[in-house]
Parts: C-alpha cells; structure tokens; sequence
C-alpha cells in the first residue's frame, strides 16, 4: 500500500489551455523532487509522450468506453503505486465522450469511476461574473463528480483576477486554485493530428525547455506545494497480475519518428502473454532483428516521412519476404499505410511503400475517419477465433485508392460499429498472414495480445 495523492485535469472544452496546465503542473511538482506519475484519458498517443518528457514517467492511457472499470483501476494503481502525485489530463470537455448521451469515455466517467478530484480549466478570456455561472454549469450537472477547485486560464489583468475571484464567492465550495496569466508564447503547437510529438520533427515552440516554461507559468500565479498538499491523498494498492509467461516469440515493433503510436498497455499485455519485444526503425534501420516471429506496426507519421521511408528500400523489401515467409504481420493506421503500394500528397508526391496491400494511401486536408470503433472478426486470425470482439479507434487524414479486395489475395476480417451502430465500412485487411487496419485497438478490451503470442507461437513450432 502506498499513499499518493491523485487528480483529474480537465477542461471545459478542447482547446481552453487543459494540456499547457496538465504539464506546467507536472513538471512543476517534479522540481519540487516529487514523484510524478501521468496518465490520459481517451485515446491519445501524443500527450503521453508529452508527459513522461514533463514528469520524468511514462504516461499512461485510461479509458472508460475501451476498457472495463477493472481495467482502468488496475492501469491506474499499477502506474501510480510508489508515486508521490498521480495527474491524470482529461479529454476534450469535461463530459464530452462517445456520445451525448452518457458519460462513457469521459473525463467525468473517469472522475467517478477512480474518485478522482477534478480541477476544472476555464478559458476566461472575455468572462468575469459570468465565469462562475460556467462553472456552476459543470458542477451542478453531475453531483457524483468532486471539484478540488478551478483555474482560470488566459486572464487579461490583476483586476480580471480580482474580478473572477469576486464571481466565484456565489460557488464557496469551488476555490479558485489560480488566475494564469495569457502567454501565447509557450502555447503547444498544433499539427493536423492534433499536438506535436514531444520528439523529433515538431519540437514544441521554445524547444526541450517548454515544459520548464510552463512550469514558471503555472508557478507565476499557483503555488505548486500549496496545490500538492490540498488534493486529497489515498491508498493505492498494487493490481494482483499473474506471473508474466516466459517469451515464446520474438515480436518485431517498429518504433521511431514515423511509427510512435502505441498504447503501453498493449506493449504490456503482449510481454504479459510471452512475447520478447525488439523495436527497430523502418526509418533508419538497414535489416530487421535477427530471429522474428512477429512484426507489429504500429501508426504514427509515415506520410510525414515517407521519403525516408522510400529510400530505405532494403528494409521495405525484407518486411515484404516477412510477409512472403508465412510470418504475421499486424499493422494499425500508419503502420497498413507503410504495407501499401504508395503513399501520396499534394504537396509531397508520391512515394513507394511496401507493397503488401494492392492500394495507395492519399492524403487529404481533413479527417476522413474520427472516432471509438467496436470490432468483431468474421473468420479465425491471428486475433483469435471467429467472433472476437475487441474495441478502439479510428483517426485518419488518409484513404484507400483502389480496390483493396479485388484481386482475391486479401479479404475483410472485420465487421465494425460506431456511436450509432453498424458501419457499412469495409475494414480489418487480411493478406495471407499479415492483417492491416486503420482501426487502432486497445488490446486490453479482449484477447488479442494473447491470441497474437500464441498465433505467432504456433507458427514458429510448425515452422
């Protein structure tokens, strides 16, 4: 057992300054020599990256439609167990999730589900009295959820503070934590994914040292040992995992600037099942890891990189014998783009890929695809037998030119469902022993991980 103390950041909506607090807060409380342990809410491969840059920790995804509440406690006290200070950053609104009307996969879901206090960013650009009535607003409309206070961001002046502050004497259980002060100059830049990553191409403005930045911003009105010591503490007691299996496979991920989304939980859950994971770059590397049983490519940034990823033709091409050899290959979004013919774009060109696929991917200005996706395997795989049902989703600027199916040597495995119900999309690509997907899955809603290590298991004893 081991006392930590815990809160949820969360915003009134996407864009009023709840990642730039979420981050000056944690790099804040971590030169204070604390233990900083991050976590996300919602499907996001970036903020967590983020994260472990301003807290020192890796970061951590929790998600209230993908996984069961067992799931998400376990994620949270395995990760926050030893820390001094657990701070979870919210999704998007407050109680914005997979639909409007319920909670699920919101940051109030999450509040409630891990009694989580909430400390509530509010843009107040523009605001004064009426402030407290936004934020009466989202106390009033779910009793369950416990507020430590708010704070206020993008405050003109001292007598806009004093302003706020005299607004929210009408909610007296609601402290006002801190007025911070407008500063577009360490604002997180955007892309068409949404923020930068924390690496790499799309340095954050101001470079590695923004996160210090932020913290003297946040420390410029909030007193950091102050906040520490009034969010509540807990006991955080450690999940009881099974004994992870002795490695059966060598699995094969694909890990640099071009292929960098992966939730840890899976990475875990495939080490929990048996496998003995190497990473390797399609970028930079010449040869794949000697001795693969498996390749899992994940997504990321190949258009962002697909010169490179051109160039390295040598790699291309023995991924593609990977294939050919009967080997699996489980490919997400950026990693299916990287096994089809070509990717192309306006202002990039086109660029050769692996091949494996009949079909290029273009890039487009705007989202093609957004949102939670329910699967359910319409055949045996190397996810497990028909009918497996697991949960994700799906973010995608680019599309399918061509038929994918046509030619007979690759088939739909998945049948989907969002929001609203069954999709007519076609998804889930299998060609011989390689499955691609645009569709990222949290393999902790199901079996797969286990249904991966034991496919690739049985391969390499049959090999």
């Amino acid at each position: 057992m081991h006392i930590t103390r815990t809160c949820l950041i969360a915003g009134t909506h996407s864009g009023c300054g709840k990642t730039s607090v979420s981050l000056g807060l944690m790099r804040s409380f971590s030169r204070l020599g604390l233990a900083v342990q991050p976590f996300k809410c919602g499907p996001d491969f970036i903020d967590p990256g983020h994260h472990a840059q301003a807290a020192g920790r890796t970061g951590h995804n929790l998600d209230g439609w993908m996984l069961s509440p067992k799931n998400n406690a376990d994620i949270f006290s395995r990760h926050a167990y030893g820390a001094d200070v657990a701070v979870v950053e919210g999704v998007m609104g407050l109680h914005d999730g997979f639909s409007g009307r319920s909670n699920a996969g919101s940051s109030a879901q999450m509040a409630r589900m891990l009694d989580l206090p909430v400390i509530l960013v509010v843009d107040a650009r523009s605001m004064a009295r009426s402030a407290a009535a936004l934020v009466s607003g989202y106390v009033q409309f779910d009793p369950n959820v416990c507020f430590a206070g708010v704070i206020f961001n993008r405050v003109g002046s001292a007598n806009h503070a004093e302003l706020l502050r005299e607004a929210m004497e009408a909610l007296p259980d609601v402290p006002v934590l801190g007025c911070l002060p407008r500063n577009p100059d360490i604002s997180l830049p955007s892309r068409h994914l949404g923020l930068h990553m924390p690496e790499g191409p799309g340095v954050p403005k101001g470079g590695p040292n923004v996160y210090d930045q932020l913290a003297d911003w946040i420390e410029s009105a909030i007193d950091p040992q102050e906040l520490m010591e009034s969010i509540a503490a807990r006991d955080i007691v450690l999940p009881n995992d099974p004994t992870p299996e002795s490695p059966r496979v060598r699995m094969g991920v694909a890990r640099d600037d071009a292929f960098c989304f992966y939730y840890e939980e899976n990475l875990r859950l495939l080490r929990q099942h048996g496998a003995e994971i190497v990473f390797f770059s399609p970028v930079k590397d010449k040869d794949l890891p000697d001795d693969l049983d498996v390749l899992y490519l994940g997504g990321g940034y190949p258009e962002l990189h697909a010169f490179e990823l051109a160039q390295n033709a040598r790699m291309r091409k023995q991924i593609r014998a990977f294939h050919e050899s009967g080997r699996p290959i489980y490919a997400e979004c950026g990693g299916f783009m990287y096994l089809m013919e070509d990717i192309v774009s306006e202002d990039r060109g086109r660029f050769t890929m692996c091949g494996i696929f009949p079909v290029r991917a273009r890039m487009g200005k705007r989202f093609r695809a957004l949102g939670y996706r329910s699967v359910c395997t319409n055949a045996d795989s190397q996810l497990g037998v028909k009918g497996v049902m697991a949960r994700g989703h799906e973010f995608h600027y680019s599309a399918m030119e061509g038929d994918v199916t046509e030619n007979g040597n690759v088939e739909s495995l998945y049948s989907i469902s969002d929001r609203k119900g069954p999709m007519d999309s076609v998804e889930g690509f299998r060609c011989g022993n390689t499955l691609g997907s645009y569709v990222h899955l949290h393999f902790g809603s199901g079996t797969v991980a286990e249904a991966m290590v034991e496919h690739a298991a049985r391969i390499r004893v049959s090999g």
